[in-house]
């Protein structure tokens, strides 16, 4: 191994009984671990965030595998790269079985056109397909590939993963078993657990904190808990705000307002602006939020809501992440009534569907001379002008007499 390359890269696990986590795909009992180890892989989509495993996964089946493995960057190829690891595919001279096992990361930045390119030699088993991606292949490939490939979903590694890798390290000669390290278990830990699921990040921070800490006199590089944080640095993002789990974040979010859970609320709106997310865009949520889940129940919520829209647009970052928890924990907390929200959505659907009728003449405008003689406005009762303002007096069409949109809850008082 050379020991000039990343140490994420040189931990890298050269067969299964190496590779860490990932037991929900990869158990001894599991379909994966099966089709690796009998060498009868099909396409596949590995589905995960940075870190996970993916392109380690692939490392494991070329080792493995006794197809001819080739291994593309959708980054950085385009449709030649693909027909050309076709042709070495079929060139029974250089690859006798006349098919290979095609890696493609990040398979999401290909275009339609390349990933079409890509469909008839999967379709004919020319090219075993793995394809590595952080984003939801259901939104971002092709559906034709998808359909023909087996997706497997991995998940952030545990804390307890990113340490048993990290301990290895330090022992493992294509580690850092050539310096003279103390380390504590609990330092580790901590490592780990700023990682947020993502070893690489891991190994790297702990690779910078061994190679810019100077030796003691008695040739020891000792990394403490200072060191090991600095080195990490602030715990990642949690998401890519332009990513799948911009989304998953933002659908918690709402769903924890409507819930009544001011708490998660807060959490899942943290996790937003620690990933950049725009301010104002969570105001809007709010906004709906107001409309759509308090309602009726509590008026005033709209009135709060619009008016956080304003001033974090007034006011920008730092400052609008108070706005914003303000006007969240006010909807989380807030009576809740989604009657008019059903209301609307049931009126919607008759006027599109249905034959509803004409409006009543007699609550139609009439602004021009000579239209009253035709009906128009006329029987019309002013409300105003009765007890109460108000008098009993037809409003729907005819065909639509007796149809309830709206019906008042008990938390609407």
């Amino acid at each position: 191994m050379d020991l000039t390359k990343p140490l994420a890269y040189r931990m890298s696990p050269k067969n299964l009984e190496d590779y860490v986590g990932q037991e929900h795909i990869l158990g001894k009992d599991k379909i994966l671990y099966r089709t690796i180890k009998a060498d009868r892989l099909s396409s596949i989509i590995l589905w995960g965030p940075p870190g996970c495993g993916k392109t380690s996964l692939a490392r494991v089946i070329s080792n493995t595998t006794k197809y001819k493995f080739l291994k593309i960057n959708a980054v950085t190829s385009g449709v030649a790269d693909i027909k050309n690891a076709i042709e070495t595919a079929q060139n029974l001279l250089l690859n006798p079985s006349g098919k290979c096992i095609l890696f493609i990361d990040e398979i999401h930045r290909f275009n339609k056109l390349q990933q079409d390119a890509l469909l008839p030699y999967v379709e004919n088993g020319t090219v075993i397909l793995i394809g590595a991606t952080t984003e939801n292949p259901y939104f971002e490939v092709n559906k034709a590939l998808i359909s023909r490939s087996m997706v497997f979903h991995l998940n952030p590694l545990t804390d307890e993963d990113i340490f048993k890798v990290l301990k290895k390290s330090l022992s493992s000669q294509d580690g850092l078993a050539s310096y003279n390290i103390k380390i504590e278990d609990s330092t580790l830990q901590k490592i780990a657990q700023t990682s947020n699921g993502d070893v690489r990040t891991a190994l790297n921070g702990l690779e910078v904190a061994v190679l810019t800490t100077q030796m003691d006199e008695n040739g020891l590089i000792t990394i403490t808990d200072e060191i090991a944080k600095e080195c990490v640095q602030t715990r990642k993002a949690v998401f890519d705000k332009k990513g799948d789990s911009h989304y998953d974040n933002i659908s918690a979010f709402i769903k924890s307002m409507r819930g009544s859970d001011p708490d998660a609320a807060l959490f899942y709106l943290a996790r937003a602006l620690n990933a950049g997310e725009d301010p104002v865009f969570m105001a809007r949520r709010i906004v709906i939020a107001a409309a759509e889940d308090v309602g009726m129940a509590n008026p005033n919520a709209l009135v709060v809501a619009t008016s956080c829209m304003q001033a974090v647009t007034m006011v920008g970052m730092p400052e609008a992440r108070i706005i914003l928890a303000e006007a969240t924990v006010y909807i989380a907390t807030s009576k809740k009534s989604n009657a008019a929200y059903l209301g609307i959505n049931k009126a919607m659907e008759d006027v599109a569907n249905k034959d509803t009728g004409t409006i009543p003449m007699h609550i139609r405008n009439a602004p021009a001379e000579g239209m009253a003689k035709e009906g128009y406005g006329v029987g019309y009762k002013y409300p105003h002008d009765y007890p109460g303002h108000w008098v009993e007096q037809q409003y729907l069409p005819d065909k639509m007499l007796g149809t309830k949109y709206y019906i008042k809850d008990d938390t609407v008082d």
